[in-house]
């Protein structure tokens, strides 16, 4: 037995789904049976590239998490050129109808107040994810394999069928359930029989499979076009929404620039708005005011800095984040040391403080599914795609075997606000892939360290960022970092108070401690409710975070990869 594959084995008795990968590549996935040796590794043994396996597992799990993620959802990402360390991410979320304007739905009698119930046809936004998979193959990939060659162990996998997971499971029939709740039914295409799918049970999506083969074999315009894109409309129509081919025909990814913060030595980078990015970055850099480390991991000291921080920094996020296509967002400024020092001092040891509320009007979905895959020549990639809530709208276009996304759920109707509806306009976006690197200055290439990303609405940047200060300030391996109980900092609109929830695994002492300081906690959070603390995945290139390896030495190639204990996934390497 090799090396790799005894610490491999060591770390999956101790962890459950670490694993360590010598010279060749990994792949993370939020699912088994999507991430397995079928499509994403099969990609790489074939000449594929990081960005291949990437575009290869968002279909597969289209196809095994279809109340998380899908064709009819929207995505992002971010690339790694391990030649040049260029860093590239494409933002692939879908904008509003151009007829659905503030002043259309205020005629409909719709008001900041009582704007349309989450699943309503209104709430869906053109399906971004089908063009960032084209996008991302074309752009990052090999180009040893076609899109349809990607694409095409999802499609088999649709086909066959595949025995749902426990996590799955539970999630598939919370939603079904949610959407009866609202006096809608999820298509048929996405139940047995008119219901969820058990545990166990082989759920197949012929439909789904002839919808990827399509994309596979002619690309953008088979999803934007045709017959696919007729089925959309017609269903949006049929449930009293707006949308019309042309607005499908227009859509496009946009290849962005990512933005990024220095902390202690690594730069941690993320999406720019209109994704959440910024939120994580600002969290990031109000925390590294304090002493952390000598706080304690989970300790009250840095659980009360950690909650004081988020509510600083999603306050500035909801206040400023929108479509910077229609709003002028001072990200220079936000994102200035400065600043940040400014926004700390706010922070009292002894209580907590009363804060400026977060302005209402933003929904929160957290079923999205993240992965990341590096491969052997040192690319990086890290994908984001989701419905936002469960199965969206739950409405299936006619013969597709996908449900379209509720993203539209997430914009005001307050006149003015800066991620207030309007017509053609991409909303506040939760989803965020992150990669991290050492912090090179602007002349040198970057080394990349780590592919992570932590899935679940608002729940999203302060994972990322409890993650990486996991490893980071207290040198757990990405396995132990995930493993780790979660807090989760949430704003309740209807009560307009802040809560504290707790995962069970931090101390009831810590608890108790938070409340005297003013905090309304709750603990310990259990079962299936933990999906609230988010689902994520890493991949770190060498031990960086183990503070007893020498830090001057040339960085391992060794591949260490840690899969989130609270989803049905996995790590795997070759």
């Amino acid at each position: 037995m090799s090396p790799d594959i005894l610490v491999s084995n060591t770390i999956r008795e101790l962890y459950g789904c670490g694993i360590l990968s010598g010279g060749g590549g990994a792949v993370l996935s939020a699912s088994k049976t999507a991430g397995d040796s079928g499509p994403p590794l099969d990609i790489l043994k074939r000449g594929g590239n990081a960005a291949d396996a990437a575009v290869a597992i968002a279909a597969a799990l289209a196809v095994t998490e279809p109340c998380s993620t899908g064709p009819g959802g929207d995505a992002f990402c971010l690339f790694y050129n391990g030649e040049t360390g260029e860093i590239t991410g494409i933002n692939g979320s879908g904008r509003l109808p151009r007829a659905q304007t503030l002043d259309f739905l205020e005629g409909r009698g719709y008001t900041a107040g009582a704007p349309p119930s989450p699943s309503d046809a209104l709430n869906v936004t053109v399906p971004g994810a089908p063009a960032c998979w084209c996008d991302t193959v074309q752009l990052f990939g090999s180009h040893k394999l076609s899109l349809q060659e990607v694409l095409s162990g999802a499609s088999e996998l649709a086909e066959v069928g595949f025995p749902v997971a426990d996590v799955t499971a539970h999630h598939w029939a919370k939603w079904v359930a949610a959407l009866r709740d609202d006096g809608k039914e999820l298509g048929g295409d996405l139940l047995i029989d008119g219901h969820a799918p058990k545990c166990g049970q082989v759920f197949r999506n012929p439909n789904l499979a002839q919808t990827l083969k399509e994309l596979g074999e002619h690309g953008k315009p088979a999803f934007y076009q045709g017959r696919v894109a007729q089925a959309i409309v017609n269903i949006i129509i049929q449930n009293g929404g707006v949308m019309t081919l042309d607005d499908l025909s227009s859509h496009d990814s946009e290849v962005v620039t990512p933005i990024s913060t220095e902390y202690k030595g690594v730069r941690l980078w993320e999406p720019p708005p209109n994704s959440q990015g910024l939120a994580a970055l600002l969290l990031l850099n109000i925390l590294d005011n304090f002493p952390l480390k000598a706080a304690g991991h989970n300790s009250s000291d840095y659980i009360h800095v950690l909650v004081e921080a988020v509510r600083l920094a999603q306050t500035d996020a909801v206040r400023y984040l929108g479509d910077p296509d229609h709003v002028t967002i001072p990200l220079e400024t936000l994102l200035d040391k400065s600043y940040s020092h400014q926004r700390a001092q706010r922070i009292r040891m002894d209580r907590c403080v009363v804060m400026e509320e977060v302005e209402p009007g933003l929904m929160t979905g957290s079923d999205t599914v993240y992965f990341c895959v590096i491969d052997s020549q040192g690319n990086a990639c890290s994908f984001v795609n989701s419905t936002y809530m469960g199965f969206g709208s739950g409405l299936v276009p006619k013969d597709c075997g996908f449900s379209l996304q509720n993203r539209g759920a997430s914009f005001s109707l307050h006149r003015g606000h800066v991620n207030c509806v309007a017509g053609w306009k991409r909303p506040f976006h939760t989803i965020i892939p992150a990669l991290l690197t050492d912090s090179a200055t602007t002349s040198e290439k970057p080394v990349l360290l780590a592919a992570l990303g932590v899935m679940g609405a608002l729940m999203q940047p302060q994972g990322h960022v409890q993650v990486l200060l996991n490893m980071l300030e207290f040198g757990m391996n990405p396995q132990q970092a995930l493993d780790a109980p979660r807090v989760y900092v949430q704003y309740d609109h209807t009560t307009e108070q802040w809560s504290v929830n707790l995962e069970e695994g931090v101390g009831q002492e810590v608890a108790e401690e938070l409340r005297r300081r003013g905090h309304k906690v709750n603990w310990p959070i259990t079962g299936h409710k933990r999906s609230q603390f988010g689902r994520g995945q890493i991949i770190t290139v060498g031990d960086w975070w183990n503070p007893s390896v020498n830090q001057t030495d040339p960085p391992s190639r060794v591949l260490w990869a840690g899969s989130d204990p609270r989803a049905d996934g996995c790590a795997i390497g070759y």
